[in-house]
Protein backbone atom coordinates (compact mmCIF):
# COMPACT_ATOMS: atom_id res chain seq x y z
CA UNK A 1 0.00 0.00 0.00
CA UNK A 2 1.60 2.98 -1.30
CA UNK A 3 1.54 6.50 0.69
CA UNK A 4 -0.15 8.25 -2.07
CA UNK A 5 -3.24 5.48 -1.34
CA UNK A 6 -3.14 6.92 2.04
CA UNK A 7 -3.25 9.79 1.50
CA UNK A 8 -5.82 9.63 -0.90
CA UNK A 9 -7.93 7.88 1.11
CA UNK A 10 -7.82 9.38 4.46
CA UNK A 11 -6.76 6.14 5.72
CA UNK A 12 -7.81 6.03 9.95
CA UNK A 13 -5.46 4.22 10.84
CA UNK A 14 -2.48 6.00 9.04
CA UNK A 15 -3.73 9.73 10.44
CA UNK A 16 -3.87 8.37 13.66
CA UNK A 17 -0.35 6.65 13.58
CA UNK A 18 0.75 9.64 12.13
CA UNK A 19 -0.42 12.12 14.98
CA UNK A 20 0.98 9.77 17.51
CA UNK A 21 4.13 9.47 16.12
CA UNK A 22 4.72 13.34 15.64
CA UNK A 23 3.83 14.50 19.38
CA UNK A 24 6.12 11.10 20.53
CA UNK A 25 9.11 12.95 18.23
CA UNK A 26 7.96 15.84 19.58
CA UNK A 27 9.63 14.66 23.02
CA UNK A 28 12.85 14.60 21.56
CA UNK A 29 13.23 18.34 21.12
CA UNK A 30 14.32 20.30 24.39
CA UNK A 31 10.97 22.07 25.97
CA UNK A 32 10.19 23.43 28.94
CA UNK A 33 8.08 21.04 31.97
CA UNK A 34 4.91 22.97 30.82
CA UNK A 35 4.79 21.36 27.05
CA UNK A 36 6.09 18.34 28.48
CA UNK A 37 3.17 17.98 31.14
CA UNK A 38 1.06 19.06 28.45
CA UNK A 39 2.50 16.02 26.40
CA UNK A 40 1.67 13.06 28.91
CA UNK A 41 -1.53 14.55 29.89
CA UNK A 42 -2.92 14.54 25.79
CA UNK A 43 -1.37 10.77 24.98
CA UNK A 44 -2.90 9.69 28.62
CA UNK A 45 -6.29 11.53 28.07
CA UNK A 46 -6.16 10.12 23.99
CA UNK A 47 -5.42 6.45 25.34
CA UNK A 48 -8.50 6.43 27.63
CA UNK A 49 -11.12 8.11 25.35
CA UNK A 50 -9.70 5.52 22.86
CA UNK A 51 -10.42 2.97 25.68
CA UNK A 52 -14.00 4.09 26.17
CA UNK A 53 -14.28 4.16 22.17
CA UNK A 54 -14.33 0.49 21.91
CA UNK A 55 -17.60 0.45 24.02
CA UNK A 56 -19.12 3.71 23.52
CA UNK A 57 -18.02 4.21 19.70
CA UNK A 58 -17.75 0.87 18.30
CA UNK A 59 -20.49 -0.98 20.20
CA UNK A 60 -22.53 2.43 20.60
CA UNK A 61 -23.04 1.96 24.27
CA UNK A 62 -22.45 5.39 25.67
CA UNK A 63 -21.13 4.30 28.97
CA UNK A 64 -20.61 7.05 31.90
CA UNK A 65 -19.08 5.28 34.49
CA UNK A 66 -15.54 4.43 33.21
CA UNK A 67 -14.43 6.49 35.99
CA UNK A 68 -14.87 3.12 38.41
CA UNK A 69 -12.43 1.67 36.05
CA UNK A 70 -9.80 4.24 36.20
CA UNK A 71 -9.98 4.72 39.54
CA UNK A 72 -9.88 1.04 40.65
CA UNK A 73 -6.32 0.71 38.07
CA UNK A 74 -5.11 3.75 40.08
CA UNK A 75 -6.19 2.40 43.86
CA UNK A 76 -4.90 -1.20 43.07
CA UNK A 77 -1.69 -0.42 41.64
CA UNK A 78 -1.17 2.19 44.39
CA UNK A 79 -2.08 0.34 47.24
CA UNK A 80 -0.04 -2.77 46.31
CA UNK A 81 3.06 -0.58 45.78
CA UNK A 82 2.90 1.07 48.86
CA UNK A 83 2.04 -1.87 51.18
CA UNK A 84 3.35 -4.60 49.57
CA UNK A 85 6.10 -3.73 47.42
CA UNK A 86 4.68 -4.72 44.29
CA UNK A 87 5.61 -2.93 40.86
CA UNK A 88 3.10 -1.02 39.56
CA UNK A 89 3.88 -3.49 36.12
CA UNK A 90 1.86 -6.29 37.65
CA UNK A 91 -0.19 -3.98 39.60
CA UNK A 92 -1.87 -2.44 36.28
CA UNK A 93 -2.69 -5.89 35.62
CA UNK A 94 -4.34 -6.69 38.74
CA UNK A 95 -6.23 -3.89 38.70
CA UNK A 96 -7.06 -4.64 35.31
CA UNK A 97 -8.39 -8.16 36.18
CA UNK A 98 -10.15 -6.51 38.84
CA UNK A 99 -11.83 -3.63 36.84
CA UNK A 100 -12.84 -6.48 34.31
CA UNK A 101 -14.70 -8.27 37.38
CA UNK A 102 -16.87 -5.25 38.42
CA UNK A 103 -17.38 -4.85 34.32
CA UNK A 104 -18.80 -8.34 34.57
CA UNK A 105 -21.18 -7.58 37.50
CA UNK A 106 -21.89 -3.77 35.76
CA UNK A 107 -22.96 -5.46 32.41
CA UNK A 108 -25.78 -7.86 33.42
CA UNK A 109 -28.39 -4.82 34.59
CA UNK A 110 -27.46 -2.33 32.55
CA UNK A 111 -27.43 -4.20 28.98
CA UNK A 112 -30.62 -4.66 29.83
CA UNK A 113 -31.16 -0.90 29.79
CA UNK A 114 -30.43 1.82 26.48
CA UNK A 115 -29.86 4.93 25.87
CA UNK A 116 -29.71 7.64 28.76
CA UNK A 117 -30.91 4.97 31.17
CA UNK A 118 -27.52 2.81 30.40
CA UNK A 119 -25.49 6.30 30.62
CA UNK A 120 -27.08 6.81 34.24
CA UNK A 121 -26.93 3.11 35.48
CA UNK A 122 -23.46 3.20 34.45
CA UNK A 123 -22.96 6.60 36.16
CA UNK A 124 -24.66 5.25 39.17
CA UNK A 125 -22.33 2.27 39.64
CA UNK A 126 -19.34 4.68 39.80
CA UNK A 127 -20.93 6.70 42.28
CA UNK A 128 -21.62 3.71 44.02
CA UNK A 129 -17.66 2.58 43.96
CA UNK A 130 -16.62 5.79 45.17
CA UNK A 131 -19.05 5.74 47.95
CA UNK A 132 -18.24 2.37 49.42
CA UNK A 133 -14.19 3.65 49.05
CA UNK A 134 -14.93 5.79 50.94
CA UNK A 135 -17.05 4.10 53.34
CA UNK A 136 -14.67 1.16 53.42
CA UNK A 137 -12.07 3.51 55.08
CA UNK A 138 -14.27 2.89 58.72
CA UNK A 139 -12.58 -0.72 58.82
CA UNK A 140 -9.37 -0.73 56.54
CA UNK A 141 -6.81 1.05 57.64
CA UNK A 142 -6.36 3.63 54.54
CA UNK A 143 -5.99 7.28 54.61
CA UNK A 144 -8.49 9.56 52.00
CA UNK A 145 -5.26 10.30 50.12
CA UNK A 146 -2.53 7.98 48.91
CA UNK A 147 1.19 9.26 48.06
CA UNK A 148 3.75 7.81 46.19
CA UNK A 149 7.05 8.01 47.36
CA UNK A 150 9.53 10.04 44.48
CA UNK A 151 12.27 7.06 44.16
CA UNK A 152 13.18 6.97 40.72
CA UNK A 153 13.27 3.32 38.91
CA UNK A 154 11.89 1.49 36.00
CA UNK A 155 10.45 -1.20 38.40
CA UNK A 156 8.74 1.33 40.49
CA UNK A 157 7.26 3.28 36.74
CA UNK A 158 9.08 6.39 38.58
CA UNK A 159 11.12 8.60 36.57
CA UNK A 160 12.72 11.65 36.82
CA UNK A 161 12.11 13.32 33.43
CA UNK A 162 8.68 13.84 32.58
CA UNK A 163 10.22 13.11 28.69
CA UNK A 164 10.17 9.05 30.20
CA UNK A 165 6.29 9.73 30.83
CA UNK A 166 5.72 11.18 27.44
CA UNK A 167 7.20 7.86 25.78
CA UNK A 168 5.37 5.72 28.32
CA UNK A 169 2.20 7.63 27.71
CA UNK A 170 2.66 7.04 24.15
CA UNK A 171 3.22 3.16 24.64
CA UNK A 172 -0.08 2.91 26.45
CA UNK A 173 -1.74 4.99 23.43
CA UNK A 174 -0.46 2.43 20.73
CA UNK A 175 -1.27 -0.13 22.60
CA UNK A 176 -4.78 0.73 22.93
CA UNK A 177 -4.86 2.07 19.38
CA UNK A 178 -3.10 -1.36 18.13
CA UNK A 179 -6.32 -3.39 19.87
CA UNK A 180 -8.42 -1.12 18.31
CA UNK A 181 -7.65 -1.59 15.21
CA UNK A 182 -7.46 -5.14 15.46
CA UNK A 183 -10.80 -5.12 16.92
CA UNK A 184 -12.23 -2.75 14.23
CA UNK A 185 -10.99 -5.36 11.61
CA UNK A 186 -12.15 -8.38 12.69
CA UNK A 187 -15.75 -10.28 12.77
CA UNK A 188 -16.48 -9.21 16.33
CA UNK A 189 -15.61 -5.42 15.24
CA UNK A 190 -18.06 -6.42 12.42
CA UNK A 191 -20.72 -7.51 15.04
CA UNK A 192 -20.39 -4.34 17.45
CA UNK A 193 -20.72 -1.84 14.77
CA UNK A 194 -24.29 -3.72 13.24
CA UNK A 195 -24.68 -3.74 17.24
CA UNK A 196 -24.66 0.25 17.62
CA UNK A 197 -26.42 0.50 14.18
CA UNK A 198 -29.11 -1.26 14.83
CA UNK A 199 -29.41 -3.70 17.91
CA UNK A 200 -33.11 -5.05 17.57
CA UNK A 201 -31.88 -5.74 13.34
CA UNK A 202 -28.14 -7.56 14.67
CA UNK A 203 -30.25 -10.16 17.47
CA UNK A 204 -32.79 -10.94 14.89
CA UNK A 205 -30.23 -11.82 12.37
CA UNK A 206 -28.63 -14.09 15.41
CA UNK A 207 -25.73 -11.96 16.70
CA UNK A 208 -25.03 -13.04 20.25
CA UNK A 209 -25.83 -9.38 21.02
CA UNK A 210 -24.94 -9.46 24.86
CA UNK A 211 -21.81 -11.90 24.33
CA UNK A 212 -20.54 -9.18 22.75
CA UNK A 213 -21.42 -5.81 24.32
CA UNK A 214 -19.76 -7.61 27.68
CA UNK A 215 -16.78 -8.38 25.89
CA UNK A 216 -16.45 -4.73 24.44
CA UNK A 217 -16.75 -3.76 28.05
CA UNK A 218 -14.33 -5.92 29.33
CA UNK A 219 -11.72 -4.44 26.90
CA UNK A 220 -12.84 -1.16 27.75
CA UNK A 221 -12.43 -1.54 31.49
CA UNK A 222 -9.31 -3.42 31.01
CA UNK A 223 -7.82 -0.07 28.99
CA UNK A 224 -9.24 2.03 31.03
CA UNK A 225 -7.91 0.50 34.43
CA UNK A 226 -4.22 0.45 32.95
CA UNK A 227 -4.39 4.22 32.12
CA UNK A 228 -5.52 4.73 35.75
CA UNK A 229 -2.10 3.25 37.17
CA UNK A 230 -0.30 5.20 34.63
CA UNK A 231 -1.93 8.42 35.56
CA UNK A 232 -1.36 7.62 39.26
CA UNK A 233 2.09 7.20 38.92
CA UNK A 234 2.11 10.15 36.91
CA UNK A 235 0.44 12.32 39.28
CA UNK A 236 2.17 10.40 42.31
CA UNK A 237 -1.04 11.38 44.40
CA UNK A 238 -4.34 9.52 44.41
CA UNK A 239 -7.64 9.99 46.38
CA UNK A 240 -11.29 9.45 45.86
CA UNK A 241 -12.19 12.54 44.82
CA UNK A 242 -9.89 12.87 41.68
CA UNK A 243 -9.94 9.27 40.35
CA UNK A 244 -13.43 8.87 40.33
CA UNK A 245 -14.87 11.85 39.60
CA UNK A 246 -17.51 12.22 37.24
CA UNK A 247 -15.85 15.10 35.55
CA UNK A 248 -13.65 12.63 33.62
CA UNK A 249 -15.83 9.73 32.02
CA UNK A 250 -17.94 13.31 30.99
CA UNK A 251 -14.31 13.90 29.33
CA UNK A 252 -13.61 11.01 28.00
CA UNK A 253 -17.08 10.84 26.15
CA UNK A 254 -16.54 14.23 24.86
CA UNK A 255 -13.34 13.89 23.41
CA UNK A 256 -14.08 11.15 21.79
CA UNK A 257 -17.52 12.46 20.50
CA UNK A 258 -15.58 15.70 18.85
CA UNK A 259 -12.87 13.74 17.19
CA UNK A 260 -15.28 11.55 15.99
CA UNK A 261 -16.86 8.51 17.85
CA UNK A 262 -16.24 4.83 16.33
CA UNK A 263 -13.48 6.39 14.38
CA UNK A 264 -9.83 5.59 15.16
CA UNK A 265 -8.31 8.76 15.27
CA UNK A 266 -11.53 10.41 16.58
CA UNK A 267 -10.63 9.97 20.20
CA UNK A 268 -7.13 11.16 19.65
CA UNK A 269 -8.04 14.32 17.48
CA UNK A 270 -10.54 15.24 20.14
CA UNK A 271 -8.04 14.86 23.55
CA UNK A 272 -5.32 16.32 21.57
CA UNK A 273 -7.76 19.38 20.74
CA UNK A 274 -9.85 19.60 24.02
CA UNK A 275 -6.85 19.23 26.18
CA UNK A 276 -4.41 22.01 25.19
CA UNK A 277 -7.63 24.57 24.46
CA UNK A 278 -8.63 23.75 28.07
CA UNK A 279 -5.59 24.68 29.70
CA UNK A 280 -5.12 27.78 27.03
CA UNK A 281 -8.65 29.17 28.53
CA UNK A 282 -7.18 28.31 32.23
CA UNK A 283 -4.62 30.54 31.22
CA UNK A 284 -6.48 32.81 29.90
CA UNK A 285 -9.31 33.45 32.39
CA UNK A 286 -7.82 31.95 35.39
CA UNK A 287 -7.70 35.97 36.99
CA UNK A 288 -12.04 35.98 36.20
CA UNK A 289 -14.55 34.97 38.20
CA UNK A 290 -14.03 31.14 39.53
CA UNK A 291 -15.02 28.47 36.63
CA UNK A 292 -14.89 30.93 34.12
CA UNK A 293 -12.65 29.25 32.20
CA UNK A 294 -15.05 25.90 32.53
CA UNK A 295 -18.03 27.52 31.61
CA UNK A 296 -16.10 29.11 27.98
CA UNK A 297 -14.98 25.61 27.18
CA UNK A 298 -18.02 24.03 27.65
CA UNK A 299 -20.26 26.46 25.47
CA UNK A 300 -17.47 26.19 22.59
CA UNK A 301 -17.79 22.56 23.15
CA UNK A 302 -21.62 22.59 22.89
CA UNK A 303 -21.32 24.58 19.56
CA UNK A 304 -18.72 22.55 17.76
CA UNK A 305 -21.01 19.04 18.58
CA UNK A 306 -24.13 21.11 17.37
CA UNK A 307 -22.77 21.69 14.17
CA UNK A 308 -20.63 18.90 13.63
CA UNK A 309 -23.02 15.87 15.02
CA UNK A 310 -20.65 13.67 13.77
CA UNK A 311 -17.73 14.73 14.92
CA UNK A 312 -14.58 16.63 13.31
CA UNK A 313 -13.29 13.73 11.26
CA UNK A 314 -17.37 13.40 10.45
CA UNK A 315 -17.49 16.77 9.32
CA UNK A 316 -14.77 16.81 7.39
CA UNK A 317 -15.30 13.11 5.33
CA UNK A 318 -18.74 15.26 4.64
CA UNK A 319 -17.17 18.10 3.44
CA UNK A 320 -14.99 15.87 1.29
CA UNK A 321 -18.02 14.08 -0.28
CA UNK A 322 -20.17 17.13 -1.16
CA UNK A 323 -16.37 18.65 -2.94
CA UNK A 324 -16.55 15.24 -4.84
CA UNK A 325 -19.91 15.24 -5.70
CA UNK A 326 -19.95 19.07 -7.03
CA UNK A 327 -16.93 18.31 -9.37
CA UNK A 328 -18.64 15.15 -10.54
CA UNK A 329 -21.78 17.07 -11.56
CA UNK A 330 -19.39 19.37 -13.16
CA UNK A 331 -17.72 16.92 -15.20
CA UNK A 332 -21.30 15.61 -16.62
CA UNK A 333 -22.43 18.77 -17.20
CA UNK A 334 -19.31 19.61 -19.89
CA UNK A 335 -20.03 18.64 -23.21
CA UNK A 336 -18.51 15.24 -24.38
CA UNK A 337 -15.31 15.30 -27.02
CA UNK A 338 -17.13 15.88 -30.55
CA UNK A 339 -20.36 17.10 -28.92
CA UNK A 340 -21.23 20.88 -30.51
Amino acid sequence: MTLRYLLLHRSDAFWTLLLVAAVLLGALVPSNDYYLNLMVLTLLYAGLASAWNIVGGMAGQFSLGHTAFVGIGAYTSTVLLNYAGISPWLGMLVGAAFSMLLAVVIAFPTFRMRGVFFAMATLAFSETVRILLIYSRKFVDLPYGLSIDFQPGLARMVFEDRASYVWLAGGYLALVLAAAFVLSRSFMGFYLRAIRDNEDAAEATGVPVRRYKLLALLLSAAFSSIGGTLMAQYVMYIEPGTVFTVALSVDLALMSILGGVGTLAGPVLGAAIALPFREFLVEAFGDAASGTHLVVYGLLLIVIVVLLPQGLLGGARSLRERIAARGRRSAGAQPKTGEQ
